[in-house]
């Protein structure tokens, strides 16, 4: 099946760039699928460019670990593992938990005014079937928190973590039996803040992330069997 993303050009941004971050957001967002080769030919006609920014694309894709490359084989989307799942969430829960404390220190009124809105928000996306954009609610939701640290660094860490994160997010939220929970769980962290409880919002923050691996970690193994 022909890929359905297609190059969106930016004045500001080098070509090489512009095709990278394409091809990334098609593989975070699964229109690119794991085990999917990336022929750079037939990407090059799609998103009308050379060969060479798809193959710079892809050799920065490979260093970013969403890439594989397979001997006599070529590029390929790289598979959704348990272990890197496990790997990428142990950071995401331990930064988490020194953002949400710190959090419940320095958010202002305004802030958890702004996190109950946001949880409205995803709640309302839940009914949509754009799962893009449902991720993007709940991102929107824990970006929140983060700037509320008031630390830059930690933010700058986060963000970084974003982009390996993203994939797990959509196929978390792709379980839609899993909503309930989730906007359970949210309401409890704004509680916790709220209250300014941070060892309560800490473990409430550890538990979201948990629940995430299992509900992932079950589909993966679904797969398998």
């Amino acid at each position: 099946m022909e890929p359905k993303f297609e190059v969106t050009m930016n004045e500001y941004l080098p070509l090489r760039d512009v095709v990278f971050n394409t091809l990334r957001q098609a593989i975070l967002r699964g229109e690119l699928k794991p085990g999917e080769r990336l022929m750079e030919i037939q990407l090059a006609n799609k998103l009308g460019v050379s060969r060479t920014p798809i193959r710079e694309a892809i050799r920065k894709l490979e260093l970013e670990g969403l890439v594989l490359m397979i001997p006599r084989r070529g590029a390929e989307v790289a598979e959704i593992t348990e272990k890197n799942l496990r790997d990428v969430l142990e950071v995401r829960a331990a930064l988490e938990e020194l953002a949400v404390q710190l959090a419940c220190t320095r958010i202002s009124y305004e802030g958890i005014e702004s996190l109950k809105k946001a949880a409205k928000d995803f709640e309302a996306t839940l009914s949509s079937e754009d799962i893009t954009k449902i991720a993007e609610a709940d991102v929107a939701f824990h970006d929140i928190i983060y700037l509320a640290t008031e630390n830059r660094r930690l933010i700058q860490l986060l963000n970084n973590l974003r982009e390996q994160m993203y994939r797990y997010r959509v196929e978390h939220l792709k379980q839609k039996e899993c909503h309930p929970q989730l906007l359970e769980e949210h309401q409890e962290i704004i509680h916790a803040i709220e209250k300014r409880e941070k060892d309560i919002a800490a473990k409430l923050t550890n538990q979201h992330i948990n629940n995430q691996v299992t509900a992932v970690t079950g589909k993966l193994r679904s797969r398998e069997e």
